[in-house]
């Protein structure tokens, strides 16, 4: 891609937002990177609305599970059942472990699933893990 590639990051917890920043801020791709700390504000950003009305739509989606006011998985929800949004890959980095959540999110329609590591050298290496695969090898719909 030559252009810049934007992505949206939808986490609460501020350390992580910084981690995931930070990694994908030493990518070699020119990407734009849009936080939002909520599942409600999620929605507003990828719906255009509220005071994100002139938001763009996001290359990729990076959604954790429980976030205040909306659930991550009624994010994914609404994101997977809406015409507009439905193929922007979603891919879940979430600390949960628990084999219900990996079940019910690719029963929504994640693209995949990622368990935040623990460790800084762990972090960036599945960021950059991520981007250079849906950046470098998979081919992505036209927006």
């Amino acid at each position: 891609m030559s252009e810049s590639i934007t992505i949206l990051l939808v986490e609460d917890n501020q350390a992580d937002v910084e981690l995931t920043t930070e990694s994908l801020e030493n990518s070699k791709l020119h990407l734009k990177i849009h936080t939002v700390t909520d599942g409600a504000e999620a929605l507003e950003f990828l719906l255009a609305r509220g005071r994100h009305t002139n938001a763009p739509r996001p290359d990729l989606v990076l959604l954790d599970l429980n976030l205040p006011r909306l659930d991550g998985r009624d994010v994914l929800a609404a994101i997977k059942q809406d015409d507009n949004l439905r193929r922007i890959p979603v891919v879940i980095l979430t600390s949960s472990d628990f084999e219900i959540d990996v079940i019910k999110s690719y029963d929504l329609g994640a693209n995949c699933y990622i368990k935040k590591p623990v460790g800084l050298p762990e972090f960036e290496t599945i960021v950059t893990a991520i981007e250079n695969f849906w950046f470098t090898v998979v081919k992505l719909p036209e927006r």
